[in-house]
């Protein structure tokens, strides 16, 4: 459900709340989407070494190469993940002072 935005009164306080002027919980956004992000990447990383482990048991002579390769992989996924975390969890501007 959309809120109106409303113009803030003269001498109301201005510093980050958890609620918006609406009684709206502006800042749980951040939270839900630091928990997505989560949820994408552990599933990500489990697809991942759910097919490497598949592909060394039917080829165990390329196990080495696909091994370097589900590493490199992970460390990407994990990379864009803490990115992520970082852009979910910094200040709301919207609740900014």
């Amino acid at each position: 459900m959309a809120a109106p935005a409303l113009a803030q009164e003269a001498g109301a306080a201005t510093g980050p709340t958890m609620l918006g002027s609406d009684g709206s919980a502006i800042s749980f956004s951040g939270a839900f989407g630091a928990g997505l992000t989560t949820i994408g990447a552990a599933y990500g990383i489990g697809k991942l070494a759910s097919a490497a482990v598949e592909s060394m048991a039917r080829q165990p002579e390329v196990a080495g190469t696909i091994q370097i390769s589900m590493i490199i992989a992970a460390a990407l996924i994990e990379g864009f993940t803490f990115f992520a975390l970082v852009v979910c969890m910094g200040q709301n501007p919207w609740t900014a002072a």
